[in-house]
């Protein structure tokens, strides 16, 4: 638990940065808005029912509707526009705080009494006096309790950054989730916890100052917020040497993998940082648009999702096609496979006298699938579907971390495997077949960014790795880090996968 907290402080001042960010962007925004819907109540509703809209959007989909929108506005301002990490969960999160600050100022606003109002029509206030001197002093109270609901929801929708690869307090959060690291959950639960209660405490000493009149209370929680803030900001503004950013995705494998990588980039002399839990389209685009500058993705990922590829070729045929393809197009390179294919296969527990995709169609109607997040909306589920005609009872998404257990607690009877992953050996599962070949290879490729394709000393760094990591090596690195009993972290497993791969190039 102490290292899990000793994590904290670099996540808590960029998830600070981000969350005061989006607040102050959202105040500028909200707090106009909320004054003219006051004041005229047609408009109003419509403002507010554009809020709430909004609102109802699953802060994790805001997030994502986010990247394509930028990477198509930056392909007109030649690459210019980040499309992942800050500015899409800033635009995010300030969207998500809008609807709490005008609702409470349109309802602070028309609240007051009318009578106080008429008052100072009848001493003769124009309409900028009675707002400054008048109606803003009464409604703030409202107002205030808004602005603290949005300071909270912000806090805590800001750990989703993590997933467009922002660095925030949800990066021991959803690393904890995916290895089942519970100290990192609860250390990165415990620090979101404890940055939304602290904040809420300095808005409500704001609040005591504005609704009492009294300046003291109302200078101090200023004060109090702006050194926060700068202590945050403090970090991103000294001077820091150009970093490597590696990429991974959002299971244990990629985790481990991006700690393998980063430690060799380490060792010959750059400075790294990391983007971890994207998504496979948003990964690859994230290299292609230069966000990320190397990462670990699947050949029959590629080739299904990224190429929209349907036909299956040999491996040799396969990765030159992808070759020539990323040179093409979007200009990234493949440095080399690593030496092992972790496919898509669909397992089941021993004992139910099926052993190939061809066998499970009969009784599949009888059985619950469980699948990974990406699985069924995935090209290789509609092959595998279209070519054995599988249609299941049910049909559930999962963590993958959860789709085991699924399968161990029988509420899932089928489950999307990895065939690297160290529990198909570990729980002894079945792996069937494929007799119809409707998946292709998935071998593990090194993938660099367009800057980074012709970076000979980068490349360099990295072809040590290229095909020296067999795949019970991968196995058991994964396992270490997914077992129950013992539990490895991606570093420790990292470090682990580095012996082996010394070992082997030493025989």
């Amino acid at each position: 638990m102490t290292a899990a907290l000793a994590q904290l402080p670099p996540l808590i001042a960029s998830h600070l940065l981000l969350a005061g960010a989006a607040m102050l962007l959202a105040l500028a925004i909200g707090l106009p808005l909320g004054l003219f819907a006051a004041r005229r109540p047609r408009a109003g509703g419509a403002i507010l029912a554009v809020a709430g809209l909004i609102q109802t959007i699953p802060g994790l989909a805001l997030l994502a509707l986010f990247y394509p929108v930028l990477l198509w506005l930056s392909s007109f301002a030649g690459g210019a526009i980040p499309a992942l990490g800050f500015l899409p969960a800033l635009l995010a999160l300030t969207l998500y705080a809008l609807l709490p600050i005008i609702r409470n100022v349109v309802a602070g606003l028309q609240g007051i009494d009318p009578a106080v109002l008429q008052a100072a029509d009848g001493v003769g206030m124009t309409s900028r006096q009675k707002l400054r001197l008048v109606e803003l002093p009464l409604a703030a109270p409202v107002a205030m309790a808004g602005i603290r609901t949005a300071a909270v929801w912000t806090i805590g929708a800001a750990t989703l950054s993590t997933t467009i690869g922002y660095p925030s307090l949800g990066n021991p959060i959803f690393s904890g989730l995916q290895t089942e690291n519970w100290s990192l959950v609860l250390a990165g639960c415990i620090g979101a916890a404890g940055l939304a209660i602290a904040t809420d405490a300095v808005l409500a000493l704001i609040e005591r100052g504005l609704s009492r009149r009294r300046r003291a209370p109302l200078l101090a929680g200023i004060a109090l917020l702006v050194a926060g803030l700068a202590a945050a900001l403090a970090p991103s503004v000294a001077p820091r040497p150009q970093t490597v950013v590696v990429g991974a995705k959002n299971f244990s494998e990629q985790f481990i993998l991006a700690r393998l990588i980063g430690a060799r980039l380490e060792a010959a002399g750059y400075r790294v940082s990391y983007r971890e839990g994207l998504g496979s389209a948003v990964a690859f685009r994230a290299l292609a648009a230069g966000d990320v500058d190397v990462y670990v993705d699947y050949a029959g990922t590629l080739w299904t999702g990224a190429m929209g590829r349907t036909d299956t070729k040999p491996r040799a045929a396969m990765l030159a096609d992808m070759g020539r393809w990323m040179a093409a197009g979007p200009k990234t390179a493949i440095v080399g496979p690593l030496g092992f294919e972790n496919a898509y296969a669909l397992a089941m527990r021993p004992g139910a006298g099926i052993s190939s995709l061809a066998d499970l169609a009969a009784r599949a109607p009888n059985l619950a699938l469980g699948a990974d997040l990406e699985f069924l909306d995935r090209p290789e589920w509609r092959a595998i579907r279209e070519a054995y005609g599988l249609r299941f009872r049910t049909q559930r998404a999962y963590n993958p971390t959860f789709m085991y257990r699924a399968l161990a607690s029988k509420q899932a009877d089928v489950i999307s495997a990895f065939s690297s992953d160290g529990r198909i050996a570990a729980e002894k599962l079945v792996v069937l077949s494929d007799p119809k070949g409707a998946v292709p290879r998935y071998d593990a490729l090194l993938l660099a960014s367009p800057a980074r394709a012709h970076d000979a000393r980068f490349l360099a760094a990295l072809r040590p790795l290229v095909n020296a990591i067999p795949v019970d090596a991968m196995r058991e690195a994964n396992y270490r880090v997914d077992r129950d009993a013992g539990k490895a972290t991606p570093e420790d497993a990292a470090s682990w996968l580095a012996g082996r791969i010394r070992a082997g190039s030493a025989r």
